[in-house]
């Protein structure tokens, strides 16, 4: 049962994404997922620096004190059209912190502008100019929420795929793993999940595929073979319609022997992590998140 105190955040989330409902187009969406986030708090002490990764924007986040050999490639949320290093850049410091690490956020280029695969093509740019800068494989996490975490799948299915070293570990927040909207929480959990309800997915999928194939298992990880995926972490909310797309890539790497650790958090939402600045919970999950990371990049 939620605490008074958790329960007035998710009151709070509540109306932040009521917002996002009505007739609004993906510009205004865009620019409420970044007013949003201004009128909340940050953590103290963020280091940020903008670079250009192969072409790609990015920005450098940190924390005092951090690691600058090693570094967790963040792929941030929001429907693959929203989103930006400014509305991940707390939740990225906050897992600095946690992990030890300096973070590099990716502002890969969104939809329906640019439509799959550029998201995947800007993430293994990334990655590979992270390895021109002199960072080891075992010495880079990757991870990321909601669509950043399916992102976060499709970039380690191609690295896997075209034969190169992956980096050492993956952190999933909430990921959004399955484009052909087949799990069975989308329906379980419609009463439960106070943000999303699945018709809200629709337009973000035809905006991002376009005509595409939904089942491709870069669009929708949950339906790939996960064979020789790193170790993985993933956080999940119960309340959460996008549940099954955690459950079933939990189930289907352990399946093939992937490493993986799946922590279901009751009452939570969808990201909860991005309230980690009045939210126990998430201050929790990114303690573990972070420890994760710290303990394979050590």
């Amino acid at each position: 049962m939620l605490s008074p105190q958790s329960q007035q955040v998710r009151d709070f989330v509540v109306g932040q994404y009521a917002a996002f409902n009505g007739d609004i187009t993906i510009q205004q969406m865009r620019d409420g997922m970044e007013t949003a986030i201004a009128g909340m708090p940050a953590v103290e002490g963020i280091q940020t620096q903008e670079v250009s990764v192969g072409g790609v924007p990015a920005e450098w986040v940190r924390m005092p004190n951090v690691a600058t050999d090693r570094v967790l490639l963040y792929l941030h949320g929001g429907a693959y059209t929203m989103g930006s290093h400014r509305t991940h850049r707390d939740l990225a410091a906050r897992l600095s912190q946690a992990s030890g690490v300096q973070a590099l956020v990716l502002n890969y280029r969104l939809a329906p502008e640019n439509p799959y695969p550029a998201a995947i093509e800007d993430a293994l740019t990334a990655y590979h100019w992270l390895l021109t800068q002199g960072f080891r494989p075992e010495h880079i996490a990757i991870g990321g929420d909601s669509a950043g975490g399916g992102l976060t799948l499709a970039t380690l299915l191609s690295l896997r795929d075209a034969g190169e070293k992956m980096p050492a570990a993956a952190i999933l927040l909430s990921p959004w793993t399955d484009l052909t909207a087949s799990g069975e929480s989308l329906a379980t959990r419609v009463e439960a999940d106070p943000v999303i309800k699945p018709g809200d997915l629709e337009p973000h999928i035809a905006h991002y595929l376009g005509q595409g194939n939904r089942d491709h298992s870069l669009a929708s990880p949950a339906l790939a073979d996960l064979t020789g995926l790193p170790p993985m972490l993933i956080h999940v909310g119960h309340d959460e319609v996008l549940l099954d797309d955690s459950t079933r890539i939990a189930q289907n790497a352990q399946n093939v022997g992937v490493e993986v650790k799946l922590k279901v958090w009751e009452d939570m939402w969808h990201v909860f992590q991005a309230y980690a600045f009045m939210l126990p919970e998430a201050q929790q999950s990114i303690g573990e998140l972070g420890a994760f990371v710290k303990q394979h990049l050590s």
